[in-house]
């Protein structure tokens, strides 16, 4: 039988520490998962539920947005899918009775980890304004609370519309119409809080904010570079992608502040050799940069590239615009500059730029190690002249790759969620729906916390997520939270931002992806798009939690029908009955869905067009790639201080914590840990096994304090450390962001690290 959940929160800052390991998955990973899954499903649903994990006629991981091959293996799944599939698929419950046991006063005083090992949401649950415990309610009545909020405002801009990465397809596109309709673009989403930048540079360099590969350009590639990204622990089935590629002959450079196991050497469990031998090498050559070293790097080495003639001068004439500026500006790159920024050696970077000139296809992949910087869009910007310069975009193997994370968090946006639309798509909806969308620019997510706090907003809405523990700057964000009039969550399971609430908040709880779908209609299946672009279906086949969830597509669809009045706009009730009605009219509405039904009923359903892949067309303001030629920047720490990344523990996926290990990195039964270069900590004077706390410090003055982390020594980069996020989220103020992008830096914190009262 599954254990039952733990009653008492386990202490986070004293951890056993041995020492990073240098492999990842094999025996231990299979293990692990197979833990995790008994003890949240049972031995029996275990079974049944993960031989329909990323299957075509199963459903899609609610873990991360790696795509699927076109024949996948039977167990096409990753230790840390597996816990996600098993805390969704989990046998413990959260009902009207627990609810009645602990209040929210109760509930904001446990972790994260206590509140999401609770089990599932069973029945929606009210907070009437002045109370302290959540009480049942029904779905009509739940209803009309929010349309009498949403109505009582003076103007639609005062209601905020979030949305997690993992809505699917057809909720997130009525979830836009509803909003739009209801007279607002303030749609932040996930997206805003990770690769905001990658779609901010992209879209200006190549004209599509997504990436340009495939999953079999991987395996054609002569030369991929992994920078900024940790897959052994965030997208772990990538690094069955990259030991294919090896295998075709590709040679690997990560580049990164930490040495992660998964890139050093991957034992594959669906091989024998993975089992029982020693694995597969993957990185041939490792840059261990300093924090926001990136673009510096990248700027000498297109340096070194022209230097040497080593480009593609018919591509770079016939299809990019800005080529003599950038060369103009990086030939003023400087090797001591370079090695300020970076901590890399000379020889190093000579050797990067071997491997560049003998590969004919390179792909660079990276993740929000480059995206959460202040200098994030630049950074990608010149990841992109990298590539330009020798023609390594619209060609098979090569290409830009950023890793997407959360699933369907980039289909999410595919589908409208978006606080600036394009005019094109407002047209669309306007010619099919028959209404005047808003046209002005809405809200994002950092934009739509000054607005709560500022008195701007009054009612939020979630679909899906966990706002307060994703945002930045957790003080005030929760104390924005609480300026609301209304708060509602869509949401499978308990988290901390049920326990920051406005006046009055509801929780409303939905099926996962593992569950069946059951509408007047029949059955119905759900589609998401995947990192490279690829839509499919997803159909859950367990009983649901509780016969009080709805989907998320009929949330939506009262909601309109409710806050609307009756069909205006759109059949809403029609399309709560019949999914396929909803597909229908994205297929008119967003260019590339054409016939999305029969198309989206092959097994593996079919790739979106992308311009600059698949006809080096380039949908730009030029018609052509752009190069950049901005300056270089880089973060630097005052003596005494540090660079500080958040990052995520093997046993989270975002906000969610697994569990309190980070086996990877050698650290067991706790997350309140700063990892730090041994040279450093003893220059600080902080002794492996101490405590500190942690103080960011801002170019205004700012500070932010995260009390009591358990120091580690850890091979980093000079000058470096880590920590894990959401813990370290207050750490970062609401206004550090990204240039453009406006997502939040959180991964150049400079910090002085003080030693912790009586430690």
């Amino acid at each position: 039988m599954p254990a039952k959940p733990p009653e008492a929160d386990p202490v986070q800052d004293a951890p056993t520490v041995t020492g990073p390991a240098h492999a990842a998955a094999g025996v231990p990973a299979v293990a692990h998962a197979l833990r995790a899954a008994h003890r949240q499903m049972g031995v029996r649903r275990t079974a049944l539920t993960l031989l329909r994990v990323n299957q075509p006629d199963g459903f899609d991981c609610p873990g991360c947005a790696w795509p699927d091959p076109g024949r996948p293996h039977t167990a096409e799944f990753c230790e840390n899918g597996v816990k996600a599939v098993a805390e969704e698929a989990t046998l413990r419950r959260v009902t009207p009775a627990f609810f009645a046991e602990h209040s929210v006063t109760d509930l904001a005083g446990r972790s994260g980890y206590w509140l999401g090992q609770q089990g599932r949401l069973t029945h929606p649950m009210y907070l009437p304004e002045g109370a302290d415990h959540y009480e049942p309610i029904g779905w009509d009545r739940a209803f009309d609370l929010i349309a009498e909020e949403l109505h009582a405002l003076p103007d639609p801009d005062r209601a905020l519309f979030y949305t997690s990465g993992r809505t699917s397809n057809e909720a997130a596109f009525l979830y836009q119409l509803f909003a739009r309709a209801y007279g607002t673009n303030n749609l932040p989403d996930c997206s805003n809080l990770c690769h905001e930048s990658s779609g901010a540079a992209l879209t200006e360099t190549l004209g599509v904010g997504k990436g340009s590969v495939l999953l079999d350009d991987l395996y054609r590639a002569d030369l991929i570079i992994v920078a900024g990204q940790n897959p052994g622990t965030n997208h772990p089935r990538m690094l069955s992608a990259l030991e294919k590629a090896k295998a075709a002959g590709a040679r690997v450079i990560t580049v990164n502040p930490l040495p992660e196991a998964g890139l050093e050497r991957f034992k594959n469990p669906q091989t024998a050799r993975g089992l029982a031998g020693g694995g597969t090498p993957l990185t041939d050559l490792f840059l261990q940069i300093r924090l926001g070293g990136d673009q510096a790097l990248f700027r000498l080495l297109n340096k070194l590239l022209i230097d040497r003639g080593a480009i593609d001068t018919e591509f770079i004439d016939r299809h990019t615009a800005g080529y003599d500026a950038l060369a103009t500006a990086a030939r003023a790159a400087d090797w001591e500059d370079t090695r300020r920024a970076t901590g890399l050696t000379r020889d190093a970077i000579e050797r990067a730029l071997d491997m560049v000139v003998a590969s004919r296809r390179v792909i660079v992949c990276w993740a929000m190690g480059l995206t959460q910087h202040k200098h994030a869009v630049p950074t990608i910007k010149e990841i992109v002249n990298f590539l330009l310069l020798r023609g390594n975009v619209g060609r098979p193997g090569a290409g830009v790759c950023p890793v997407r994370g959360h699933s369907n968090v980039q289909g999410d946006r595919t589908m409208g969620i978006t606080e600036r639309p394009t005019p094109a798509f407002l047209d669309a909806l306007a010619d099919e729906f028959g209404f005047t969308p808003p046209r002005r620019h809405g809200l994002d997510v950092v934009d739509s916390i000054r607005a709560l706090r500022d008195g701007r907003a009054h009612v939020f809405f979630a679909m899906g997520g966990n706002f307060v523990a994703a945002s930045p700057d957790t003080d005030v964000t929760e104390d924005a939270m609480r300026r609301a009039r209304l708060t509602v969550h869509v949401s499978t399971k308990l988290n901390r931002s049920h326990c920051v609430t406005g006046a009055r908040a509801l929780i409303l709880p939905t099926l996962g992806r593992t569950e069946r779908d059951r509408q007047a209609t029949g059955d119905q299946f759900v589609t998401v798009e995947d990192s490279m672009g690829v839509v499919h279906a997803s159909r859950g086949r367990l009983e649901p939690a509780s016969p009080h969830l709805l989907s998320e597509t009929a949330i939506v669809c009262r909601l309109a029908h409710r806050v609307l009045g009756g069909n205006r706009v759109a059949p809403w009730t029609d399309f709560e009955r019949d999914y396929r009605l909803v597909r229908a009219r994205i297929a008119r509405v967003i260019p590339g869905f054409e016939d999305f039904e029969a198309r989206v009923a092959r097994p593996g359903g079919f790739a979106l067009p992308h311009a600059p892949r698949d006809a080096r067309h380039f949908p730009t303001a030029t018609g052509k790639a752009n190069f950049s030629a901005g300056p270089v920047t880089w973060p630097e720490a005052p003596p005494g201080r540090l660079l500080l990344q958040t990052l995520r523990s093997h046993d989270q996926y975002n906000t969610t914590i697994y569990g309190l290990d980070d086996r990877y990195r050698g650290i067991t039964g706790g997350r309140r840990v700063v990892l730090v270069h041994p040279e450093d900590a003893r220059a600080l004077g902080l002794p492996d096994g101490s405590h500190a706390d942690l103080t960011s410090e801002w170019t205004d003055g700012t500070e932010r304090t995260a009390p009591g982390f358990r120091v580690v020594h850890y091979p980093t980069a000079r000058g470096c450390a880590a920590a894990y996020y959401p813990e370290t989220n207050v750490l970062v103020p609401l206004d550090a962001t990204a240039d453009t992008s406006n997502t939040p830096a959180s991964k150049s914190l400079v910090v002085r690290l003080t030693r912790s009262t009586g430690a």
